[in-house]
């Protein structure tokens, strides 16, 4: 079984990943927190990074958190990626009030 390793730019931060395991899973394992997390399965956009260099396949997004341009530009989740390559990444900013709104539950 292949082991990539995964650079995060933000932080520094280095973790190892193995061949079919998700960017997020392979984070969690080490205790690395980069992004929140929320559902797990692609369809929150909480756990949303930039790839800036490596290859990678992607599993099942929500196009509202990943359309097409910004999966062009590398803007992807770490729960539904699975690296080809060694991979540079970056973390990205979440907005609060989206955050906010998406977490509230309603009377």
């Amino acid at each position: 079984m292949a082991v990539f390793h995964v650079i995060n730019r933000t932080t520094g931060d280095r973790f190892r990943c193995d061949e079919g395991q998700s960017v997020l899973k392979a984070m969690e394992l080490v205790g690395k927190k980069c992004v929140p997390v929320g559902c797990r399965g692609g369809g929150c956009g909480f756990c949303k990074i930039r790839v800036v260099e490596g290859e990678f396949r992607c599993g099942k997004m929500s196009k509202a958190h990943c359309p097409p341009e910004a999966l062009d530009k590398g803007e992807v989740l770490a729960c539904r990626i699975y690296p080809r390559t060694d991979l540079m990444i970056e973390c990205m900013p979440q907005p609060a009030a989206p955050l906010a709104e998406q977490t509230k539950t309603k009377p």
